[in-house]
């Protein structure tokens, strides 16, 4: 509640967040804005420009695009927030473990990260899900085996210097149980960081998924992803160039809205003073 007190002292942190809650708003409300099934097909509606009962116009099945690029943002963003938040809570525990109790463990948790980080991003991804199968589910497995890395090495980092302060020295002193030591006090100082990167994180991996819809790695059709209408308008570029546009326009919206929200954050989370 506190960080969203202090996002409006950033205004591209209120921009992102107004931006989020518009987008949110919009897929909500979609069944009353639009009146079209995003699977429906007609194709005696085919390929018709945006106008005032297909607001987006729509595709070569003359589904509706406004109403496919909403349903989209429900697909997209439940596949990057979980693709992003459930690697981040295990590479939070892991980095905080090897931060905080160092030697071997540490030694042994960071040799396994600069195993899978000397891979690149979308490398490793494509090789895992290209290994497992197209499909949803292995595109969670795929992202949970590869970003959990990143943040494990920020809050490693993180809890590394909050140990040397004063008082965790001396709640060791006092024997205070590390489990409590480091719940109470170590990860909500080294948490921090790590939330702010996510922000960015979600904008990489809304282009990943997209990216990987694209290249029939992803979500499979007739699924509303917006990698996917993008891959289904290439043949029609020029006849229909709505039908690339609108989700290319969403792709690019919900990047700008994290990466101002991250800023927000990066800006309240800042100590005063």
């Amino acid at each position: 509640m506190l960080v969203l007190k202090n996002l409006p002292r950033s205004p591209a942190g209120a921009i992102g967040l107004v931006m989020l809650l518009v987008t949110l708003l919009a897929t909500v409300l979609t069944p009353w804005l639009s009146p079209w099934d995003p699977y429906a097909l007609d194709f005696g509606a085919a390929m018709q420009a945006p106008s005032a009962s297909h607001w987006f116009g729509t595709d070569n099945f003359g589904r509706d695009i406004f109403t496919r690029v909403m349903a989209g943002a429900v697909f997209d963003l439940r596949l990057a927030l979980v693709c992003v938040f459930v690697p981040m809570a295990f590479g939070v525990a892991v980095g905080m473990v090897a931060g905080f109790f160092g030697g071997w463990v540490d030694a042994a948790l960071m040799r396994l990260t600069d195993i899978v980080w000397a891979f690149p991003f979308y490398v490793l991804v494509l090789a895992i899900v290209g290994v497992l199968g197209a499909s949803e589910t292995n595109l969670y497995v795929a992202f949970f085996l590869v970003n959990w890395i990143g943040y494990a090495r920020i809050v490693r980092g993180e809890t590394m210097l909050i140990s040397r302060l004063e008082y965790i020295e001396a709640t060791r002193v006092l024997r205070f149980g590390r489990i409590r030591v480091m719940a109470r006090h170590v990860l909500p100082n080294a948490v921090t960081p790590a939330l702010v990167y996510s922000m960015s994180d979600v904008v990489l991996t809304v282009q990943a998924i997209a990216a990987m819809s694209f290249f029939g790695l992803g979500v499979q059709p007739p699924a509303p992803e917006w990698g996917i209408l993008i891959v289904e308008s290439i043949d029609y570029m020029r006849e229909a160039p709505w039908m690339t546009l609108f989700p290319g326009l969403a792709i690019v919206w919900i990047g700008i809205a994290f990466s101002l929200l991250g800023e927000g954050l990066s800006t309240a989370l800042k100590p005063k003073g």
